[in-house]
């Protein structure tokens, strides 16, 4: 087993110990603990960069289920290298910064696992060659996230923004699981290299479209890419740690590596370009204008990552001509939009993670995150408002932080777009840099609300639930540490590009040989006249405009109809569901036996019946009545009678009386054809349910004349008759049916393959084993679950607060 396979699974091994050793620690070293996981993770992939960097590529597989193509193999290249850096070296960071943040007193050990098996997961995904093992992680993450954002079940909004969170990404998922067995369908291959490698082959197949949908929406709904965003800003109700994590390094960035992954098989198609750059860009535009208009620092940091990332999937989309294009001179200045999305990606973790951290610094040490209570607080709380400062700034793309270099690329890429004549770019290409350049106005616009409405302006204490007052040095640790590369990329920008972005190019360029060439050289200064340094002078301009006018022209935000917003019609669906689903679930669990036997006997009749119609399955063949022996004769009129006289009997002792006779000639047939084992079984069976009965006969009520309509009666008599014909009609076929070779011809090698003389021995031994594991396996998670509750009930909790 390689390092890369120890990196995914020591998270879940921590994760199931983290309870144990729980026990042991206490509560104020668990989150070192955690940390040093974590950090230890972070250095073991460092130790990678030199090789990485040199081209070198490091895999790892192990034959998990080979028949069907699933194995489990790792691949660490210079695209999953930076995932992993994220998602460890953030990762502690938010460990550190958890530690000073969350209250002793809250169930620590809950946090640190789901936060471990979140990074575990993550790790999967990102370094997972396979697809279903890729898609496992995928789903692995929804549910991960789904705990981490209810930590604090006992809050409604938490628990609401959990359910939302996972069933947008979940039904994501599902439908890129589609795609990627699409994806198998077509290259007969479930290795992401393999599949790479064969594109050719494939990008003619009726599928290939039909594929690419697919997992674009599982890609979208991850990163919160319009129209699926709405999960995000409900999933802020997690603790700020968690939001700093997930948000802003991990989770949402899942999407983002699916698409420049998959970029060397999908680049090539119109498609593929125009709905990733197409919807990136309109949720660049959409986030960063709902985003203005947010009065929670929470919220509106929700909205400006859903603009960032829409800004990173449009680069992807705007790359992805390159593919098109193919390996020429003339076309590696569009992989320079995918040089400047991996770009933007690093930094956008670094200023966003710094700025959820603030955002937690003023919660936690105020009591509030509402902007309109907010105000002065740069002369009590002057580190933070340098983290605000810098993070803020680096996000509006000023210079001299990373975000400046990063947007400054963005807007060159719209322009170099904009110039090619293909996938109908000549007549709306135009467009592209128009929406990039309007949203980053409005992203300007949220940036200065962030510093000037927080830290400006005048002090309102009599709002605040605390006097203001700065932070422990504990939890400023974290964010100055992100803040220390927002700095220090923009003036060594290089050396980022040099070990870090060109190893990624190759990866998403792999049929480009020369990667030297995919890796421009990054300037801060491309001179006064380039376009792009002239497009974020007038987003200086416009924006400053526009946040000196907020009052004048923020009350349009009010004109837009909220009922029909996107979360409305989530809500009313999910509403519209619970009530259908109630109505469908009443029509049929009415509490009436017969209604459920009626239900499963037209569901027998139309499944088997309705075969038995389609098909010539049926043979008949006269029954030899020289082998009928007189007392088989006799067992089968007594089991007419006796079910004959059930219909009629008027006391439930005759009823009772009359089922135990049915039920014991069974028994005794079993053992005129020679299965004493069965025989024995249906006598115990008809032994314990007539004794059952006779012990309750004293506590029924009375048999009472049923009063039904007539079209009952008739209902239930055809259908009676229906099933038993149609039992019937089976018994006869299966004594004919010669289409296929019987069951037993399976068990004829029991002795060699089993061990086992007896066929029947072998079957429950070897088959019945199995379902009885299971069985027991069941037992014990509801025996946990018992245990579980007896011992909330003890300790005074399972409370339902709302």
């Amino acid at each position: 087993m390689t390092v890369d396979v120890a990196i995914i699974l020591t998270p879940f091994i921590f994760a199931a110990l983290t309870p144990v050793l729980y026990r042991f620690i206490s509560k104020k070293y668990i989150g070192w603990l955690v940390l040093s996981v974590s950090f230890i993770l972070f250095l073991f992939l460092t130790t990678y960069i030199p090789r990485i960097s040199d081209g070198e590529v490091v895999a790892f597989t192990h034959e998990w289920i080979p028949s069907l193509g699933i194995h489990f193999t790792t691949y660490l290249d210079g695209l999953s290298l930076i995932f992993s850096l994220l998602i460890t070296g953030v990762g502690s960071l938010v460990i550190l910064y958890s530690i000073f943040y969350l209250s002793r007193s809250e169930q620590l050990y809950h946090f640190y696992c789901y936060l471990l098996l979140f990074m575990g997961a993550m790790l999967g995904v990102v370094l997972s060659d396979n697809l279903m093992v890729l898609y496992g992680f995928w789903e692995l993450t929804s549910v991960s996230s789904f705990l981490l954002i209810a930590y604090w079940h006992h809050r409604k909004a938490s628990r609401a923004g959990a359910r939302k969170s996972m069933i947008i990404t979940v039904a994501g998922g599902i439908s890129m699981l589609a795609g990627f067995l699409m994806l198998y369908e077509m290259s007969k291959t479930l290795s992401i290299r393999e599949i790479i490698g064969n594109v050719e082959a494939i990008q003619e197949h009726a599928l290939f479209v039909p594929a690419l949908v697919l997992i674009l929406l599982g890609a979208f709904t991850k990163s919160a890419q319009f129209p699926f965003y709405i999960w995000l800003p409900d999933a802020m109700e997690a603790p700020t740690p968690v939001s700093a994590y997930l948000h802003s390094a991990t989770m949402v960035k899942a999407g983002i590596y699916l698409v420049a992954r998959l970029t060397p098989v999908f680049g090539g198609e119109a498609l593929w370009f125009w709905l990733v750059t197409g919807v990136g860009l309109f949720t660049l535009f959409w986030g960063s204008f709902n985003a203005v208009k947010q009065v929670d620092l929470k919220a509106l940091l929700a909205f400006s990552t859903v603009s960032q990332l829409g800004l990173i999937m449009s680069l992807l989309g705007m790359g992805s001509v390159a593919v098109y294009l193919g390996n020429s001179s003339e076309t590696i200045i569009y992989t320079q939009a995918a040089f400047a999305a991996i770009f933007h990606l690093i930094n956008h973790s670094t200023f966003k993670g710094a700025l959820f951290m603030m955002v937690g610094i003023i919660d936690h040490e105020l009591g509030t995150r509402d902007i309109r209570r907010l105000g002065g607080l740069m002369s009590f709380m002057p580190l933070t408002f340098t983290i605000a400062l810098i993070g803020s700034f680096s996000m509006a793309g000023l210079p001299p932080f990373n975000g400046f270099l990063s947007k400054e690329m963005f807007f060159a890429a719209t322009l170099h777009i904009q110039e090619l004549n293909i996938f109908s770019l000549d007549s709306i290409g135009f467009l592209i840099p128009i929406v990039a350049w309007i949203a980053s106005v409005f992203t300007f616009v949220y940036c200065l609300i962030i510093v000037g409405k927080t830290f400006f302006g005048k002090v309102q204490l009599h709002l605040l639930a605390k006097h203001p007052h700065e932070a422990p040095i504990g939890m400023l640790i974290s964010p100055y540490t992100l803040i220390v590369f927002v700095v220090g990329i923009f003036f060594f920008p290089n050396l980022l590009g040099h070990y870090i972005l060109r190893p990624a190019m190759a990866s998403i360029y792999p049929t480009f040989p020369t990667t030297q060439e995919l890796t421009p050289h990054i300037h801060a200064w491309h001179g006064i006249f380039s376009p792009e340094l002239w497009m974020t002078i007038f987003v200086i301009v416009v924006g400053i405009l526009l946040y000196r006018l907020l009052k004048r022209w923020k009350p349009i935000y009010r004109a837009l109809p909220q009922n029909l917003s996107l979360n409305s019609l989530f809500n009313n669906g999910i509403s519209f569901s619970e009530s259908f689903s109630n109505r469908v679930t009443g029509r049929y669990m009415t509490g009436n036996l017969t209604d459920y036997f009626v239900y499963i006997f037209l569901a027998f009749l139309m499944i088997v019946g309705g075969y038995f119609l389609q098909t010539d399955i049926f043979s008949w063949s006269p029954v030899d009545r020289e082998s009928l022996e007189v007392f088989e004769i006799i067992l089968v009129l007594i089991m007419i009678a006796s079910s004959v006289g059930i219909l009629f009997a008027k006391s439930r002792i005759t009823t009772v009386f009359l089922s135990s006779v049915l039920g014991y000639s069974v028994a005794f047939f079993f053992i005129v054809f020679r299965a004493p084992d069965l025989a024995l079984t249906q006598l115990v069976v008809e032994s314990v349910s007539t004794v059952l009965y006779l012990i309750c006969f004293r506590h029924l009520p009375e048999i009472r004349k049923e009063i039904q309509p007539k079209w009952i009666k008739m209902r239930n008599i055809f259908i009676s008759l229906a099933v038993g014909a149609t039992v019937t009609l089976v018994g006869f076929a299966a004594l004919n049916y010669e289409k296929f070779i019987t069951i037993s011809y399976f068990f004829n090698d029991s002795y060699e393959l089993a061990g086992g003389k007896n066929i029947v021995n072998t079957i429950l031994g070897d088959f019945r084993a199995f379902d009885t594991m299971l069985e027991v396996v069941v037992l014990f998670i509801a025996g946990l679950g018992v245990y579980t509750l007896i011992k909330l009930k003890a300790k005074g909790g399972g409370t339902n607060e709302n």
